[in-house]
């Protein structure tokens, strides 16, 4: 791109290069040249805005972790609507559907990304530590309702339901699990839980 052509919304335009990246080819072609070739712009137009490659990267997380709270707000609507297994399978699906299991694979790739994040997130992975305080939140309510027992340990059965979904989505070469076998792994975890 040529110097001194504006460009609306650069960040955003460089993130949403990393998703497709990441998606189509993985964390180990997910560099500054690849994302800037991506985005269609000159790769000075990254160092503007971040100090390296691994800034960007943090950055690039993190605002993907921000962007849950859509997913917190609708799960939590569906509370006392449904099943608590199909919301919950329905969430899940949508999580790790996303570039959540990439980001993942991302942080565990890179050393230097996992460092530059523990100042911002000092515990767990982004993405699977927020989604899993979303669901916690959900089946709290679910449990106000009487859905769920009174005696479940709602972080528990979150930290479980996102480490299950994690190991079906985690295969990148293969399709994704269908929605039957993400209910019936929900449907498993949820089972000591559900009324």
């Amino acid at each position: 791109m040529p110097t001194g052509v504006a460009i609306r919304d650069a960040r955003q335009q460089l993130f949403d290069a990393a998703d497709r990246i990441l998606l189509g080819s993985g964390p180990s072609a997910l560099t500054s040249r690849a994302v800037t070739v991506e985005a269609g712009v000159a790769k000075g137009v990254l160092h503007r805005y971040f100090t390296d490659f691994d800034a960007f990267l943090a950055e690039y997380v993190l605002d993907r972790a921000d962007r849950m709270d859509p997913h917190a707000a609708a799960l939590r609507d569906a509370a006392g609507t449904g099943t608590v297994t199909g919301n919950i399978t329905e969430a899940l699906t949508a999580l790790f559907g996303s570039v959540a299991v990439a980001i993942v694979a991302l942080i565990t790739f890179r050393d230097e990304l996992r460092a530059r994040l523990r100042h911002d997130w000092p515990a767990g992975i982004p993405v699977l530590t927020e989604a899993a305080q979303i669901i916690a939140a959900y089946l709290a309510a679910e449990r106000d309702l009487g859905r769920i027992s009174p005696a479940a340990e709602v972080d528990s059965l979150a930290a479980m339901l996102i480490g299950t979904a994690h190991l079906l989505f985690a295969d990148r070469t293969g399709p994704p699990p269908d929605t039957a076998r993400v209910h019936r792994a929900v449907t498993a975890a949820l089972s000591s839980a559900l009324p």
